[in-house]
């Protein structure tokens, strides 16, 4: 079962980030998170906070073994676009779109042995006894 992380609205352009998590699909989280800490652009902070929440998901939620975590998927899609106009010359007025992006990030790897619990435990000791 693949564990899930998304950051919707990121200020970004779409296009700027998926060539920045193009990067870092298919490899490890530990991989991902060095690439990342090494590309300069600004992109690159967005996709790093939400592998590295994925991260914590799958290590505290899911009970996954951190150093064993894969991205098996990452996508960027389109947010809201917010439409603005840019003051031109003789009166007019200029459109332009200041777009964002969805992020959405989803792990796998290796899950830990379930714990007893402290009730179970202390049946199995006395049992031993």
């Amino acid at each position: 079962m693949s564990v899930k992380a998304e950051s919707k609205g990121v200020r970004l352009s779409p296009r700027k980030v998926a060539a920045v998590a193009a990067l870092v699909r298919g490899r490890t989280v530990a991989d991902a998170i060095v690439i990342l800490e090494h590309t300069p652009r600004r992109s690159a902070l967005s996709v790093l906070k939400t592998i590295k929440s994925a991260q914590a998901n799958a290590a505290h939620n899911h009970n996954y073994k951190a150093d064993t975590l894969v991205i098996t998927e990452i996508t960027v899609n389109h947010g809201p676009r917010m439409k603005r106009f840019r003051p031109a010359a003789m009166g007019r007025a200029l459109p332009y779109m200041k777009r964002s992006s969805h992020i959405r990030v989803l792990v796998d790897g290796e899950q830990r042995p379930a714990k007893k619990p402290a009730a179970a435990k202390a049946a199995d000791k006395k049992e031993a006894k």
